[in-house]
């Protein structure tokens, strides 16, 4: 089995932070030695040892061509014939702009939980645009984080008051993603951070107030919950090795979930506000310490409301392959929710199968390297090197290999046929969906959901 990894955060090469140079008020006397004339080549100089660490770092992204404008047809993806195998980058190239104007329309039944990130834009929009099919919207806004001895939680500056409004009014339960960075093994042992660290999270979600202009009230953020994620944390800091701590951090998220449940949400004081977890997929046939199985589903169930089950991110730049093998997603249900007829079995409807809409473009010659891609990355791809798309049986995955400079490429991105075959998956085993993340998707992909 190949080694676990995070899911996937940001999109392939986010731009580099502009650094601020401290400069120094120099002599009058090194004034007038001053001499214009080398100005221009030092800048020079500097301009290309910035460019060759940026190359070097692999911060230089494909040039993006400006996406193509929606265009609106009343069949759906799957009405056009578009949905199978045999696909082709030319096809992909002319259809992939083209969603059915019928927006509200749900093929698939059970819950969507879609991820948004703020360095992806259009995930905003898409999350308006199609807010119908999704029941969780899960903006990617706050981190958990400690200073010197104190817990703060950033990224409330992230709020967008008028987007939550318009999409709870459409009926989909606005969630913001937290993530646990604070002290990993300590905030569960000690109860003083640890209600700290619930009451940070609650108020944020409760009882924060600011003046909102449009309204002209003042208005509570109003969120319906949160996503919080402190597995893989707790995974690379050693907390899960160690039995009582593995105990009480469950216990964190437990008592959490349950003053979570005690609060009235922005719907009404009959509707508790909402906790989904964010869980690992298993991999290893044996599960280990740090694997999340169903033993701890079961410990947990009567506490959240569902599980974020992270199943994308099985290959990486160290082992280039599938991101989402269907046989793997399968073998991670299976292992988790147990045989049919157990306890755990009976949870099905609390997952949220993780579904991909970005991909990975790894490089297969020269040394292991590679880089995440969107659906922008994707189309670029698709028009400069004119590949034959291939489907690979074994992981129910298309691909494709392109040469770039002499270099081998191997690209991995959904297709509506991959996605097709994961939502009958998560159908038939009773789950939901969550889609990391809408913002990295091509526009037809909303027809499937």
């Amino acid at each position: 089995m190949p080694p676990r990894r995070r899911d996937r955060r940001r999109p392939r090469d986010p731009s580099p932070e502009t650094s601020r140079a401290s400069t120094s008020a120099a002599s009058s006397s090194s004034v007038s030695r001053f001499r214009p004339a080398l100005l221009a080549p030092l800048l020079l100089l500097l301009l290309l040892l910035i460019l060759a660490a940026l190359h070097f770092s692999g911060r230089l992204s494909l040039p993006r061509p400006q996406a193509p404008p929606q265009r609106r047809t009343r069949l759906s993806v799957h009405e056009r014939g578009l949905v199978k195998r045999d696909v082709s980058a030319s096809e992909i190239l002319a259809e992939h702009a083209t969603v059915s104007e019928n927006r509200s329309r749900r093929h698939f039944r059970n819950p969507v939980l879609a991820y948004v990130t703020p360095w992806n834009s259009k995930g905003y929009d898409m999350a308006k645009l199609y807010s119908t099919k999704f029941t969780h919207i899960s903006p990617v806004w706050y981190d958990l984080k400690s200073d010197g001895n104190k817990l703060v939680l950033e990224g409330q500056h992230n709020f967008d008051a008028r987007w939550v409004s318009e999409l709870q009014s459409n009926g989909s339960l606005v969630l913001p993603r937290v993530v646990l960075e604070a002290f990993p093994g300590v905030v569960p042992m000690k109860k003083k951070l640890r209600d700290k660290a619930i009451d940070l999270i609650v108020n944020e979600c409760s009882y924060n107030c600011q003046f909102v202009i449009w309204l002209s009230v003042n208005r509570d953020k109003g969120y319906d919950g949160v996503v919080l994620e402190s597995w893989s944390r707790w995974a690379v800091y050693g907390v899960l090795d160690d039995s009582e701590l593995r105990n009480r951090a469950l216990q964190f998220v437990k008592h959490l979930g349950k003053t979570l449940h005690l609060t009235g949400s922005n719907l009404s004081t009959h509707h508790h506000l909402k906790l989904i977890y964010v869980v690992p997929a298993p991999r290893m046939k044996e599960l280990n310490n740090q694997e999340f199985g169903p033993e701890d589903l079961l410990q947990l169930a009567d506490s959240v409301d569902g599980f974020s089950l992270m199943t994308y991110d099985f290959s990486g730049p160290q082992n280039p392959g599938p991101s989402a093998p269907l046989s793997w997603i399968r073998y991670s249900l299976k292992t988790l929710l147990a045989a049919k007829g157990s306890a755990s079995h009976g949870h099905s409807h609390m997952i949220f199968l993780g579904i991909n809409f970005y991909g990975n473009d790894f490089l297969l010659s020269k040394g292991d390297g590679g880089n995440a891609i969107t659906g922008r990355d994707f189309i670029y791809l698709l028009d400069k090197y004119k590949p034959s798309l291939q489907w690979d049986e074994k992981s129910s995955e298309h691909f494709f290999v392109y040469s770039d400079k002499g270099l081998r490429h191997a690209v991995f991105y959904p297709t509506l046929m991959s996605l097709s075959l994961r939502l009958d998956e998560a159908q038939d085993w009773g789950t939901g969906l969550s889609i990391w993340e809408i913002g990295q998707g091509l526009d037809y992909f909303f027809d499937v959901l």
